[in-house]
């Protein structure tokens, strides 16, 4: 199963809103989604982004493969570089 760090459509017509969630890449867009990182509100000035950094972390070291905007976001927030920060910590203690 691959996963992915995607968005999630939600809001009115007009009035986006999505989740960050992460979902089986077979899934459909608007599907089923196996956990909810965050949020996302693109109508605000400037957007408001809502975030939790251990559940996007814990599926980055699991190998779940943001999408890209999915991952500017992530880059945004520091959240890239805390993953690729603990990588390096993790291979130059081998």
């Amino acid at each position: 199963m691959a996963v992915k760090l995607r968005l999630k459509r939600m809001g009115a017509k007009k009035a986006p809103r999505y989740r960050i969630v992460a979902a089986d890449s077979r899934f459909p867009r608007d599907g089923r989604d196996i956990e909810v990182i965050g949020t996302i509100n693109p109508t605000t000035e400037p957007e408001t982004v809502e975030l939790d950094a251990e559940k996007a972390l814990k599926w980055l070291n699991q190998g779940a493969q943001p999408s890209d905007t999915v991952r500017n976001i992530l880059s945004k927030q520091g959240i890239m570089k805390q993953f690729h920060d603990a990588k390096a910590a993790a291979k130059a203690k081998k």
